[in-house]
C-alpha cells in the first residue's frame, strides 16, 4: 500500500475528458467555501464559533492536521493487519494464509463486498432504497479480483488505533458542540478505496427515521467524522452538495435527471491531506465515484447523534435490526466512548482527556483493558441507526 500522490482520475472511458473537467472545477469550488482549517477552540474552551458557522452553512467542514505522524503510523499498521486478514472471498472462513478470517465469527453485519469499480447500492432497494440512481461503473483491469471488500462495519473491534481516534478530545468537543453534551454514538466503519478497484457509493442522504417529524431540522439525523489515513482527492473522495442538509428529503433521482449526468453540478469534493478529519452532516446529498485513480483512500468513519433524536425512537433498520432505543441500550452503546477516551489516554498521556458528561454525571469510569477488548465482539449489533 503506497501513499497517494496528487492526481485526478484516469481511464474513465469515453467520459474521461468531462470527468477530468468536473473534478478540477469541483475542487476549485470546494476550496472557495471557507469551511476548512485547524480544530480551534474559543476563549470558553469550546469549538470556535467560526467553525460551527461554516459547518452549519455548508453541511461539512475539514479539520486540517488533526492526526500526527505517530497516530497515522498506528492506524496504517492496523489497516495492513485488517487487509491481510480479509476472507479470500465472500463467505470464506479463512484468509489468504489459511488463518481464521476477519469477522468470520461475527453475527453483526461487518464486511461489504462489491465488484471492482462497481456500485453495489445504486438503483437497488438496499438501505431502504436511499441510493436511487446507479453510478457509472468503469471497467476494471483484467487482473482485478471478482469482488473486493469496500466497507467494514464495527471497525473499533478490529483496530485500537481507530478506537483511539474515536476518543480524540477535540473531535468529541465538536460532537458536543453540534449535538449537545449528552450526544450518543451512531456507528463506525472503515471505507477502503483501493486504486483502480474501489467501489462507488451512489448519491444519497443518510437517515430514514425523522424526515417527516414535526421538529425536524438541519441536524436531526446527526453527522459522521471521516478521518483520512492517506488523504483524499476529487477522484477518490466523498462529494457533497453544500447546504443540502437544510432541504429535507431531496429528490435525488430528479436532480440527476435534470443534470443529465451523475456529475451533479453543484457538488464539491471533500479534499484532505493525511491526518485531516472531515465532519459531514448525514442529511447532505453525498456520494463518491469509483476510484479509477492511482491513490488509496482509507477513511475511518464514526458518527454521533443528538440523544433526543434517538431516545425512544424505533431503529431505522439500515445498520441493524429494528428495535426501540431505550436508555439502557444507549448507555450500553455509549460505553465505547469511555473505552475510546481511556485507550487514547493510555497512548497519548500528554493530552487532556475528554470528559463525557453522561459518564461523569453517572459516576461511571470505563477502563480499556483486555476484558473490555474481549467484550467488543459484535458491539455494533447495538448501533443507534436512525
Amino acid at each position: 500500500m503506497n501513499k497517494p500522490v496528487t492526481q485526478l482520475g484516469v481511464d474513465y472511458g469515453p467520459e474521461e475528458a468531462a470527468m477530468q473537467a468536473y473534478l478540477r472545477q469541483g475542487e476549485a469550488r470546494a476550496f472557495a467555501l471557507g469551511n476548512r482549517g485547524p480544530l480551534r477552540l474559543g476563549p470558553d474552551g469550546r469549538i470556535h464559533p467560526e467553525i460551527l458557522e461554516a459547518y452549519w452553512r455548508c453541511g461539512f467542514y475539514v479539520f486540517e492536521g488533526v492526526l500526527g505522524a505517530a497516530e497515522l503510523a498506528d492506524i496504517e499498521a492496523d489497516i495492513h493487519a485488517i487487509l491481510d486478514r480479509l476472507p479470500v472471498e465472500r463467505g470464506a472462513a479463512v484468509d489468504a494464509q489459511g488463518r481464521p478470517a476477519l469477522a468470520a465469527d461475527c453475527k453483526a453485519p461487518t464486511l461489504f463486498w462489491a465488484k471492482p469499480l462497481g456500485d453495489p447500492m445504486g438503483g437497488t432497494a438496499a438501505a431502504n432504497g436511499r441510493h436511487p440512481v446507479k453510478m457509472f461503473e468503469p471497467k476494471a483491469s483484467s487482473d482485478a479480483p471478482r469482488e473486493i471488500v469496500y466497507l467494514i462495519l464495527g471497525s473499533l473491534q478490529f483496530s485500537e488505533a481507530h478506537l483511539r481516534v474515536y476518543g480524540h478530545p477535540g473531535l468529541l468537543a465538536m460532537a458536543a458542540a453540534v449535538n449537545g453534551d449528552d450526544f450518543v454514538p451512531f456507528n463506525e466503519a472503515l471505507f477502503i478505496k483501493e486504486p483502480g478497484r474501489g467501489a462507488s457509493v451512489a448519491w444519497h442522504q443518510d437517515g430514514v427515521t425523522h424526515w417527516n417529524s414535526p421538529d425536524w431540522d438541519e441536524g436531526t439525523h446527526g453527522f459522521n467524522f471521516m478521518a483520512q489515513l492517506y488523504g483524499c482527492t476529487p477522484a477518490n473522495g466523498v462529494w457533497v452538495v453544500p447546504g443540502s442538509h437544510k432541504l429535507g428529503k431531496v429528490d435525488i433521482k430528479a436532480r440527476i435527471a435534470a443534470a443529465g449526468t451523475e456529475r451533479l453540478p453543484d457538488a464539491v469534493p471533500i479534499v484532505c491531506k493525511p491526518g485531516d478529519v472531515a465532519i459531514t452532516n448525514r442529511q447532505t446529498v453525498h456520494g463518491s465515484f469509483a476510484n479509477t485513480s492511482p491513490n488509496w483512500r482509507v477513511t475511518l468513519n464514526f458518527g454521533f447523534h443528538r440523544r433526543r433524536s434517538v431516545l425512544g425512537v424505533e431503529a431505522g433498520g439500515v445498520h441493524n435490526a429494528r428495535a426501540v432505543y431505550d436508555a439502557a441500550r444507549i448507555r450500553e452503546r455509549a460505553r465505547v466512548i469511555g473505552y475510546g477516551i481511556d485507550a487514547r489516554r493510555q497512548r497519548f498521556p500528554e493530552e487532556t482527556p475528554y470528559l463525557y458528561r453522561p459518564h461523569a454525571e453517572a459516576g461511571e469510569t470505563w477502563r480499556w483493558d483486555a476484558a473490555a477488548k474481549a467484550g467488543m465482539r459484535d458491539y455494533n449489533l447495538l448501533d443507534l441507526s436512525i
